[in-house]
């Protein structure tokens, strides 16, 4: 990020707010790593309020699709295994790796679950297959793989994948509040997205997504500190009254309402309903072993993409672009995912989202213990945490987008072919195939390509040509008749 930004220089605290003192500064290194008590609290704050949706998104994939019975997930024990799951997974991720990098249930992964495995088998058995995909990834962990695979990636692609999360975070922000849409396909046209639902900006919602936006940049400009976060509430406040005096008919999956009951008993009849090998009694063992196999690959390179991106961003990162105790931080992502299949919630992993609260200053686990704790209470207080519209919260994502590559995009050698076309293809993937995995995959098949075609393949780590190999594989097994 440009030296302008939130997360490289936050603005100065005010008098008072000076650093957190004894067991918790020193346990969270708070700092050490030049942040404050405040920085952290806000950061936390900023990154619930970011990846809330999730509480309720993750319910609606879920619950909308039927397992070869023809059986439903109940969606009020989905909005409980999914607060479970996040509160618990990014507490862990806070106390052991000491990182402001929150976890929820994985955007993509959970469809994959939903549209792919649930259909051949039940849904204990397609859970089961996510804590499978867990295990692996927790067993590549302690063998060193995982660590070797994101240490071989070169630093012009790691800036890529940063750049990439940038652009892909500002996408989701841009649609989950509704500004841009795809455009149907009974359009016949090759244009897949246009402005607003039909063309145009209409109605209060967008509304307060755009004057977010442009109050979000005003205070980053004016480097008023908590910037993000007062801009969410700011605008959660005129969603409620404008909610109030005019009633919207829809603001997507959040409508600002104060609920009448702001307390709900969580259900967890959801927890521990798992079958780990039932699944391939029912599909067989190659494809049962295809369809971990796709799992752990979204899993793996999703979260190494949002790792390495939230790291870089937040500035945990040594001279080589390498982050300090990294085993740790992976080894709790594998375990989230094992978790989020224990808990029927999907595959969870760490969610780019985390940014939101980096551009708030945050740059210790501290951050990650306020989030944790705030999808704890959701588990109570899910009607309150659902009441900040995506149009409130979504423009923390397009400030972030524009910061990450405000700062990451002049660090890329340009002039090396070989390194600047796959930063260029991995960068504009993500977001063109929403996928970080996608941009990724196709980012690493294209270095090793180039750096072939080059003579220059010596220069290429055996660790990236296995991985290159893996996503080849991947991309062609629908071709292969493998899936």
């Amino acid at each position: 990020m440009s030296s302008s930004a939130p997360t490289k220089a936050p603005a100065p605290e005010q008098p008072g707010a000076g650093p957190a003192h004894g067991a918790l500064d020193r346990f969270f290194r708070i700092s050490e790593r030049g942040s404050t008590l405040s920085r952290e609290v806000r950061g936390g704050l900023a990154t619930f309020f970011a990846m809330a949706y999730i509480i309720v998104l993750n319910p609606i994939i879920l619950g909308s699709a039927k397992d070869m019975y023809g059986h439903q997930l109940d969606n009020g024990q989905l909005v409980t295994a999914t607060a479970l799951t996040a509160a618990l997974t990014t507490l862990l991720m806070g106390v052991i790796g000491n990182v402001p990098i929150a976890l929820a249930s994985g955007l993509g992964v959970n469809s994959v679950v939903a549209l792919q495995l649930a259909p051949r088998m039940s849904w204990p058995d397609a859970m089961g297959m996510v804590v499978l995909a867990g295990f692996v990834v927790m067993l590549l962990v302690a063998t060193g793989l995982r660590e070797r695979v994101m240490n071989a990636v070169p630093q012009g692609l790691r800036k890529a994948i940063s750049i990439g999360i940038g652009l892909f975070i500002m996408l989701i922000g841009l649609v989950d509040a509704g500004f841009v849409s795809r455009i149907p396909d009974a359009a016949h046209t090759t244009v897949p997205l246009q402005l607003g639902g039909d063309g145009h900006l209409d109605g209060w919602p967008v509304l307060v997504f755009v004057a977010g936006v442009l109050l979000t940049f005003a205070l980053i400009v004016r480097k008023v500190s908590g910037a993000i976060l007062i801009s969410i509430v700011v605008m959660t406040i005129a969603a409620v009254i404008i909610e109030a005096v005019a009633k919207v008919p829809s603001w997507g999956l959040t409508a600002p309402k104060w609920p009448g009951n702001p307390v709900a008993s969580p259900d967890f009849g959801l927890v521990g309903q798992v079958s780990l090998f039932g699944g391939f009694g029912k599909v067989g063992l190659l494809t049962g072993v295809l369809f971990v196999f796709t799992v752990l690959l979204s899993c793996f390179f999703d979260a190494m993409g949002t790792i390495m991106g939230v790291s870089e961003e937040a500035k945990l990162t040594d001279g080589e672009g390498q982050m300090p105790g990294i085993n740790k931080v992976l080894f709790v992502d594998g375990l989230a995912v094992a978790a989020g299949g224990a808990s029927s919630s999907s595959a969870t992993t760490a969610f780019v989202e985390s940014t939101a609260g980096v551009g708030e200053g945050a740059r210790t686990g501290l951050a990650n213990v306020v989030t944790g704790g705030l999808f704890a209470a959701a588990l109570f207080l899910t009607p309150v945490a659902t009441m900040v519209p995506s149009q409130a919260a979504t423009p923390a994502l397009v400030a972030v987008g524009f910061l990450i590559l405000a700062g990451s995009v002049k660090e890329i050698d340009w002039a090396d072919y070989t390194i600047a076309i796959p930063a260029f293809v991995t960068m504009l993937m993500m977001p063109f195939t929403y996928s970080i995995t996608n941009g990724i995959g196709m980012g690493f098949v294209t270095f090793v390509v180039l750096r072939l075609a080059a003579g220059r393949g010596r220069e290429v780590p055996a660790a990236l040509y296995a991985v290159a190999a893996v996503f080849a594989f991947y991309y062609l097994m629908p071709a292969l008749g493998l899936t």
